[in-house]
């Protein structure tokens, strides 16, 4: 007999070792999310997947699959919570999304239009983090970091070259680069690193690449990041990367 819980009143199968996450978009149900990328390991940092199981919230990237356990994803409650932790990342930085070159492919800017948010209601802190543009090939922007810390665990889980880290705590955190300066340039970062791919914002970016793809032609631009999310990791599922 095939295990199931209940998500939104639908019943969801699953298989053993699956979080709720993975269970829910399989079977085509989008749970947002922003520091998660299901081709590595779950970390819920950003808390943006936040569900409830049997009344009591846990991140669905890292919340096991139960036998029929009762989950609510999409609720005005919970959609209110995640509209408030996207108005505070866009606070805590510096977000100008008609200029920034990651505009379209943004999952925090496409995250705040599939949830309805209209405006930042907390007051802006306009932080000024050093950026760094020494590397010939990458750059880093700390303004637009988010501290997901995808690229600090991919950069150490799988290219083995541990560049970034978390330093610092509470507003003071920042994301820093491992190397004897502190800057890319003395460090071994490269343009084909895991971790350069995976950041959600346009915190790290390569060079000379911004703009390649004309914004109104960018894959959130043309769907909203629900549909291309479901539809990319049906293409995982399948062996395909979009």
């Amino acid at each position: 007999m095939e295990n199931t819980f209940s998500l939104d009143g639908k019943e969801i199968p699953f298989e053993p070792g699956q979080t709720v996450w993975d269970a829910a978009m399989a079977a085509g149900v989008y749970i947002p999310h922003l520091c998660h990328n299901p081709d590595y390991e779950p970390h819920s940092s950003c808390r943006l997947c936040t569900i409830t199981v049997n009344g009591r919230p846990f991140a669905a990237c890292t919340q096991p699959a139960v036998a029929d356990q009762l989950v609510h994803n999409n609720t005005p409650e919970l959609n209110a919570m995640r509209r408030t932790i996207l108005q505070m990342l866009f606070v805590e930085g510096n977000h100008y999304c008609p200029s920034c070159e990651k505009s379209g492919n943004c999952k925090l800017q496409s995250s705040a239009y599939d949830l309805g948010m209209q405006d930042n209601h907390f007051p802006q802190l306009f932080p000024h983090r050093e950026p760094d543009s020494s590397h010939p090939d990458v750059i880093l922007d700390r303004d637009r970091c988010i501290l997901c810390g995808l690229c600090v665990r991919v950069s150490r889980d799988v290219d083995k070259k541990s560049i970034f880290a978390i330093a610092n705590r509470g507003i003071k955190s920042e994301l820093i680069v491992n190397s004897p300066s502190g800057k890319l340039v003395d460090s071994k970062v490269s343009v084909d690193d895991e971790a350069m791919k995976v950041c959600p914002v346009g915190s790290l970016m390569i060079k000379r690449k911004g703009f390649e793809v004309p914004i109104g032609q960018r894959d959130y631009d043309k769907e909203p990041i629900s549909v291309v999310s479901l539809r990319q990791f049906q293409g995982r599922k399948e062996g395909r990367h979009e």
